[in-house]
Parts: C-alpha cells; sequence; structure tokens
C-alpha cells in the first residue's frame, strides 16, 4: 500500500533525484526523462478522457449521435486501461531492471497483443489511407494526436538507454510503447469517423504551389 502525506520533500532541490531502487541520480538522467516522459503522456491521455466527456453527443439536426456514444465508452474504456498500464511501465522504468523489487509485478508482452487486437478491429471500420493526415481535428482528436508524439518521444528515450546498456530496459518496455503510439493514431482516425469528421489530408508542396 502507497501512503503519501506530502509532495514536497526538499531532496530535489539541487537538480537531483532518488531512483526507485534508492540511488541518486541527475534530473537530467536517461531514465529520468524516459518516466518523466511516459508521465507526460498519460496526462495527455487524461485531456483525451476528458475531451470525450465533453465532447457534442447530438449531430446537427438534434438527433443523438448513436455511434459516437457507443464509440465513447469503448474508448474511455481503453484509455482508462492504458494509463494504468503506463503508470506500471513508468515505475518499471525508474530503476534497472535487476534493481526491481523482486514482488513487483510487470507488463506482459499480453498488454502489447491486446494494443494490436484493438487497432486491428478499429481498423476494420476504416478506408486505408492514401495519403499522409495532419495532426488536427476535434479536440478528442488532437488530444489523441498530441499524446501519439509524446509516446514516440518516450519511445526514443527508452531505445538510447538500450543502446547505452542492452540490459537497460526490458525488451517489452520498448514494444509496448512502440504499439501505443500507433494505437493512438488509430484512434484518432477512429475518433474522427465516429465524430462523423473528415481528415486533413497532407498536400505535398509541389501539388499547393500549383
Amino acid at each position: 500500500m502507497v501512503r503519501i502525506n506530502r509532495v514536497h520533500t526538499g531532496g530535489g532541490d539541487g537538480g537531483e533525484t532518488h531512483l526507485l531502487d534508492g540511488s541518486r541520480v541527475s534530473k537530467s538522467n536517461p531514465r529520468v526523462e524516459l518516466y518523466g516522459t511516459i508521465d507526460e503522456a498519460n496526462s495527455f491521455i487524461g485531456m483525451i478522457r476528458s475531451e470525450l466527456m465533453r465532447a457534442p453527443t447530438e449531430a446537427p439536426d438534434g438527433g443523438p449521435l448513436t455511434t459516437f456514444l457507443t464509440s465513447r465508452d469503448r474508448g474511455e474504456a481503453m484509455l482508462g486501461r492504458v494509463q494504468q498500464e503506463l503508470f506500471d511501465l513508468g515505475g518499471e522504468c525508474s530503476c534497472p531492471p535487476d534493481s526491481l523489487p523482486k514482488a513487483m509485478a510487470l507488463l506482459t508482452d499480453e498488454a502489447c497483443e491486446l494494443l494490436l487486437r484493438e487497432m486491428d478491429e478499429m481498423l476494420v471500420e476504416l478506408e486505408p489511407l492514401e495519403s499522409f493526415i495532419l495532426p488536427t481535428g476535434t479536440a478528442v482528436v488532437s488530444a489523441c494526436h498530441l499524446s501519439r508524439t509524446i509516446v514516440r518521444r518516450a519511445e526514443r528515450y527508452a531505445c538510447s538507454i538500450i543502446q547505452e546498456d542492452p540490459n537497460g530496459l526490458r525488451d517489452t518496455v520498448v514494444m509496448y510503447l512502440n504499439r501505443l503510439s500507433d494505437w493512438l493514431f488509430v484512434l484518432a482516425r477512429w475518433f474522427t469517423l465516429k465524430q462523423g469528421e473528415d481528415e486533413t489530408l497532407w498536400v505535398p508542396l509541389g501539388k499547393r504551389n500549383a
């Protein structure tokens, strides 16, 4: 059981922090950058959930957006699970694998496979892309795209740690972040469809000038 009775300790005033194993490192340490970015992504995914609850549920003619209401509930459930998993992942990344508490439960490859299955289910409803799309749209969709790019940044930090030390992280960490970024991209497209919006395609410079 975690018990937090105060947030401020003053221990980080000098620009250092403790990892989960008790070791003290600079706040610019790549591992701190990694779990900090995972926390950042988690916060923005919370924004997706918030925007989902605020999104209009009626069509311009006053009728209910039935398909969106169904997808909103499903999306909310999936995003809630992902937030829990990101918290698990951030905890794991807060120290080297060989220093993790023995009783600490870790994400398995099944979490990665579930993201794949959910992507496949959403993609069945989507038209194949014939151009890149711009990261824009409703508040829900834009929040998905922003979260996606932050997860990609976390993945880059994870890759840099592994490049420095092949045993610095479990392979599952990088796999999960890679899949999650793709998942958020598909989720953005899926919500665009369910909200009855059009995607904004990228037009290459040559065609724009023409």
